[in-house]
């Protein structure tokens, strides 16, 4: 099973990967997240699902990102007005969400529990799971943070589309350069009314930034990231977003 993403990629391997988020763009869009935190109202508190592929491709970088996401989840949580719910996937059919909370300790103490595992993806199970939670409670975004897709890509697509539906948007960031896969993340970001980032294989600080300014869009909404102040970053975000 160790080898089942390695076939994936090997079909891949002559198509050309998309590009990487430039440095730039991430300042612009964390800038950009330090308004919307700002200018966050009082409308409830947001809730927000981080679902982690924990499968054995990923073991490599896993340790380092696994402490800075431990920090993004403490100042995610610092925000205020902000739920957490952490899902991850790995092994044989291993799928598993936490409680919603609040506390950042907890939620890092979570974080340092997992360990990657052999396995396939479990994608549609992570979005399935956002669809059953916003229908008890709204669910103001989910992250997906993975690198392969391993499964029905039309399969994930109706996942997606039926969260859009829901006004549940997901932020896919992949990790690495598999083509085929990015071409599925960005479907499912486009179908849900989310947005797409693709990051080098272990700049974790990179996805830990990105990851902080999606919690601060969770609790502030497309409305505050309209109204602060226009950059690059902040365009090309609201262009996918709308």
């Amino acid at each position: 099973m160790a080898d089942d993403k390695s076939q994936t990629k090997s079909k891949t391997e002559s198509k050309t990967p998309a590009p990487y988020s430039s440095r730039a763009e991430i300042d612009a869009f964390i800038e950009t997240a330090r308004d919307i935190a700002a200018l966050r109202g009082a409308g409830g508190k947001g809730r927000l699902i981080f679902a982690l592929d924990a499968t054995i491709s990923r073991q490599p970088t896993w340790e380092m990102a696994s402490v800075i996401q431990a920090d993004m989840f403490r100042e995610a949580a610092a925000i205020g007005g902000l739920d957490i719910q952490l899902l991850y996937y790995r092994g044989f059919g291993e799928c598993r969400a936490s409680n919603w909370v609040s506390d950042g300790d907890t939620l890092a103490a979570l974080m340092r529990r997992i360990d990657c595992r052999e396995g396939l993806t479990q994608i549609g199970k992570a979005l399935s799971h956002a669809r059953q939670e916003t229908s008890k409670s709204k669910v103001s975004a989910v992250v997906f943070v993975g690198d392969a897709v391993e499964e029905s890509p039309d399969e994930l697509c109706g996942n997606a589309g039926e969260l859009g539906l829901c006004g549940v948007p997901v932020f896919v960031f992949q990790e690495g350069d598999d083509a085929s896969a990015a071409g599925v993340f960005r479907k499912i970001a486009a179908l849900s009314n989310g947005a797409y980032c693709r990051f080098s294989p272990g700049s974790a600080k990179e996805l830990a930034d990105l990851l902080r300014a999606v919690a601060a869009y969770a609790a502030g909404g497309l409305a505050a990231l309209e109204a602060a102040e226009p950059t690059s970053g902040t365009r090309k975000l609201l262009e996918q977003l709308r």
